[in-house]
């Protein structure tokens, strides 16, 4: 006898479709979330790897820079039609400028003899080969003698065309006054006239002034007089030596015998540079 057919039959088939079909869900979000995930993490890993690599660009870029500078201030360099020295030095000397405080960097005019003066239009061709050198030179003053009506035996002194100058060594009543501590390395000579002998030496000192102290002797010079008989019987004597510095420390000449002393072009001058 054939059975009736009824809809109780196909529930087994539905029950089986809907469970693959919820496992087929489960793995497709588990799959998305994981995705998800994963391309987080790599766009992160991405992002990092850029930042290292500019990073290393930039390293790169600076060390290429450095070695422009370095090739500008050699003679090949300079002669070298593929690098502009004089923009890539400029662009040295104002990072430099930027980075070093405002008090280290004084205006400093090269010492040069009358056989080195070049014309204003000349000046330009050079600017390349000095501007490799500016930041090394060092503080330095060098001052010539200047007669002084004044009564007593400190010597004073003046700028002159081709000596160098420096902010931070001021030269007021004789005496040269460092505004910053340091090594530095002092100079003088003094020239004098005599026409007779006598047994008084003519002596030349270089005194260390500092305030509510008493002066003290850094240098000494002496020498007798000569038995020349003319105007001038012209001597020299010159010192010079290695000393530490204080900031505000001065420091001056003295003679026996400001009269004496002969203030011709190139004769008595007075100096100081750090080391």
């Amino acid at each position: 006898m054939n059975e009736p057919y009824g809809p109780e039959a196909s529930r087994p088939i539905n029950s089986t479709s809907s469970g693959i079909m919820k496992m087929f869900m489960g793995f497709l979000t588990i799959f998305i979330v994981v995705q998800t995930i994963g391309t987080v993490l790599f766009c992160l890993y991405l992002h990092m790897k850029m930042d290292k690599m500019e990073e290393v660009l930039s390293l790169n870029e600076d060390y290429i820079f450095l070695k422009k500078v370095q090739k500008c201030q050699t003679a090949e360099g300079q002669k070298s039609t593929l690098l502009d020295c004089e923009k890539i030095i400029k662009s040295f000397q104002n990072i430099q400028s930027k980075d070093r405080p405002l008090k280290e960097q004084p205006k400093f005019d090269m010492q040069r003899g009358p056989e080195h003066h070049e014309h204003p239009h000349l000046m330009h061709k050079n600017e390349t080969s000095v501007a490799g050198e500016v930041w090394a030179h060092p503080m330095a003053v060098h001052l010539a003698g200047q007669q002084s009506n004044k009564a007593g035996s400190v010597l004073e002194w003046k700028e002159t065309m081709y000596g160098p100058t420096n902010s931070l060594i001021s030269n007021k009543e004789g005496k040269l006054k460092v505004e910053e501590a340091g090594l530095y390395y002092i100079y003088c000579q003094v020239s004098f006239c005599t026409v007779k002998e006598s047994s008084a030496p003519f002596t030349l000192y270089i005194y260390l002034h500092i305030p509510k102290e008493v002066d003290r002797v850094l240098l000494k010079g002496q020498k007798t007089y000569n038995t020349s008989k003319s105007n001038c019987g012209l001597q020299s004597i010159r010192v010079g030596g290695v000393f530490n510095l204080r900031e505000d420390d001065m420091v001056f000449v003295n003679v026996t015998d400001s009269t004496k002393v002969n203030y011709n072009h190139g004769n008595t001058y007075f100096g100081i540079f750090k080391l």
